[in-house]
């Protein structure tokens, strides 16, 4: 018998394939998300943006960028979800188990806990940790979970702590993929539709790298923010 702990208890089926889902997600990134990150990185403010679909019909309810000029907390993801909270009205704002979340970065500690505590079941994101630390030099997301959240158990030592995952994308609340993950539940003989995908990413991070490279710019002309962490 299957442990629940592995198993969001309150996800329906996805009935959206993941041809789909990718197109949907890659196209409001490029649409809609980039050009609110744009102005952001502008302004000072990190280059992750978030969105909140309908479940149903993966229609965008809400998009939103980082705005750590106004607050430190208002991270891309936190930014969206105060926005749905706030901009939607509760008579035809639906309840978050019928909305999918989407970042385009893995979302941090903050954002886990913010899309968990919301009561979001099911994000997808574009960009990994890894790809954030070192594709954007922002490595503190790594850094917080591994320093505040990431507890040794008795035995390890520093390599067994660090092969351990940095937190549970399966859980009672919610379930979670990369971009890259649904590529790979694509048809086995759609290796062809696999490297479509592979490529609209790799076009995605090139976007992404001019973001980047602004964001980079600004702090080392020391832009206005109000993040600790820049």
């Amino acid at each position: 018998m299957k442990s629940s702990i592995n198993t969001p208890t309150n996800t329906p089926p996805n009935s959206h394939s993941p041809s789909t889902l990718l197109s949907t997600l890659l196209s409001l990134t490029e649409k809609s998300i980039i050009p609110l990150t744009a102005a952001g990185v502008k302004s000072g403010s990190k280059l992750f943006g978030a969105a909140i679909l309908s479940r149903s019909n993966l229609t965008p309810l809400t998009v939103a960028t980082n705005n750590e000029q106004a607050s430190p907390l208002l991270h891309g993801e936190i930014n969206c979800i105060q926005q749905f909270f706030s901009t939607l009205p509760p008579s035809t704002r639906p309840p978050t188990k019928d909305c999918i979340f989407f970042a385009t970065h893995e979302p941090c500690s903050l954002c886990l806990s913010g899309i968990t505590w919301a009561g979001f079941n099911e994000f997808y994101y574009l960009f990994t940790y890894q790809d954030s630390r070192d594709l954007f030099g922002i490595p503190h997301d790594i850094d917080i979970l591994e320093q505040v959240f990431r507890v040794p158990g008795k035995g390890d030592d520093e390599q067994s702590l660090r092969g351990r995952p940095l937190y549970n994308r399966n859980n009672k609340f919610f379930r979670s993929k990369s971009l890259a993950d649904l590529i790979e539940e694509l048809e086995l003989d759609g290796e062809e539709e696999k490297g479509k995908w592979r490529g609209e990413i790799r076009r995605m991070k090139e976007l992404y790298t001019g973001l980047s490279e602004t964001y980079q710019e600004g702090k080392r002309k020391g832009a206005e923010s109000s993040s600790v962490w820049k």
